[in-house]
């Protein structure tokens, strides 16, 4: 998807616009200052949303990647777009974080792979600075003062991405793109991704490809799907474990979460991390506390992970309708959900008039609301719609901690308070962090 013009994450405590521009200020006006490649002495200050620090410098605020809180650092300006803020990477470490290490990804540092945020922290770390900033934004953004320590997951730092994209260049070889650029790295591993995974795609050319996806599912089975310069899928293969059957055209993949065996596109969403699933799962089957005779709507239900937990819990008497608008994934919720007869699944999007209508035929409030919405949120309106029903119990599971906290401030701004919160470190070495929280009247 093509993203719109960059913005810098936001600063605690700020009470002006991003940047530092005054609520108001033309678009002409957004120019650097001529830094770009300048080199310059910093400490570096506050973890920021977004894989970077917060330092300052000539009464600018400056964007550190590969810094560490408290460090002092040579930095070199990557981006000066904004007269009030720049981005730069520390290129030189003058006074080093005690949380420092060791790259694990030669690919990996300034001016490298942008796949990756926090290669040179400890995962302990890690942890800890995802924490702060889903602390910072919850309290900036929805006026809420809570904790929220993030968990590791079992398997460690690396290895642990069943799923990805990887970028193709001109000449046919795979990588991942430079930090907030187009360029390839060409990339020989990546020590984050299975390795079956990277070597499917690493291993070879795809000449004329813009892209390839692929995704190991729970039998070890590794789909890779061709994408064409504007996105667009071409062809897809599936190799089996032991590598003595021939390629063979993709369809459904298996993954396995809270005690059963689920169906999926071969590259279909599902949860990337492999311990990912059957934890969200556990927190959203607590947070939920779904009784029999319920009624439960799951939105942006994908395969029907969600829905299929909670549906042995309402019972014969209850109902759970699962709500996704990709044609493909309502196939294999179809599939997931077949042995509940209290089970639907709908097709539809899950905007505000889409769910509007949605309310309209479900004929009934709902007791609980579930919902994992995509990076940027449900938004406002879905939100306040949500709140609008009534529900006992909305549980929401996200990927961007900005846009749960600017959900969040909707909904509890409609009458609901926050009742629980956890988050999840299902994307080590990244700046990303899965939460599930839980909202009540």
């Amino acid at each position: 998807m093509a993203e719109g013009p960059p913005s810098p994450p936001h600063l605690a405590g700020s009470a002006r616009g991003p940047g530092g521009r005054p609520k108001g200020r033309a678009r002409a006006a957004d120019k650097g200052l001529g830094w770009g490649g300048r080199e310059f002495e910093v400490t570096v200050g506050a973890v920021a949303h977004g894989g970077h620090c917060v330092a300052r410098h000539e009464g600018r605020v400056v964007f550190v990647r590969h810094g560490l809180p408290g460090e002092r650092v040579v930095v070199r300006v990557t981006e000066d777009r904004h007269p009030g803020f720049c981005r730069a990477d520390a290129v030189e470490v003058l006074e080093a974080s005690s949380a420092r290490v060791e790259r694990p990804c030669p690919h990996s540092g300034p001016g490298r792979c942008g796949g990756c945020d926090w290669q040179h922290v400890d995962p302990a770390e890690q942890r800890r600075l995802k924490a702060a900033v889903v602390r910072e934004q919850l309290s900036r953004l929805a006026g809420l003062d809570v904790d929220v320590p993030v968990e590791e997951l079992p398997g460690g730092p690396l290895r642990w991405r069943s799923r990805a994209r990887f970028a193709v260049d001109r000449t046919g070889a795979a990588g991942l793109r430079r930090h907030r650029s187009h360029d390839v790295v060409v990339l020989d591993d990546c020590p984050i991704t299975e390795e079956s995974a990277a070597a499917a795609v690493l291993r070879r050319p795809w000449p004329g490809a813009g892209a390839v996806d692929v995704s190991v599912d729970s039998t070890g089975a590794v789909t890779t799907t061709r994408l064409d310069r504007r996105g667009r899928p071409t062809s897809s293969r599936v190799v089996r474990p032991g590598g003595a059957l021939p390629e063979e055209p993709a369809g459904r993949a298996e993954r396995r979460a809270g005690g059963r065996d689920w169906e999926v596109e071969g590259t279909g969403f599902w949860q990337v991390h492999p311990a990912a699933a059957d934890a969200l799962v556990a927190a959203v089957s607590a947070f939920a506390d779904v009784r029999a005779g319920e009624t439960v709507l799951d939105l942006y239900a994908g395969a029907g992970l969600f829905g299929g937990a909670l549906a042995p819990a309402v019972g014969p008497t209850g109902r759970v309708v699962c709500v996704e608008s990709d044609p493909g994934a309502c196939a294999a919720a179809d599939a997931n959900l077949s042995g509940f007869p209290q089970a639907e699944v709908w097709q539809g999007d899950v905007d505000a008039e889409g769910l509007a209508g949605l309310l309209a035929d479900l004929g009934t409030a709902p007791d609980v609301v579930v919902l994992d919405p995509p990076r940027a949120g449900a938004g406002r309106e879905v939100s306040r719609l949500l709140a609008g029903t009534g529900a006992r119990a909305v549980v929401y599971v996200a990927c961007d901690p900005a846009a749960l906290a600017r959900d969040l401030a909707a909904v509890t701004g409609e009458g609901y308070r926050l009742a629980g919160i956890r988050g999840f470190d299902a994307f080590p070495m990244t700046a990303h962090v899965e939460c599930v929280a839980l909202l009540v009247r």
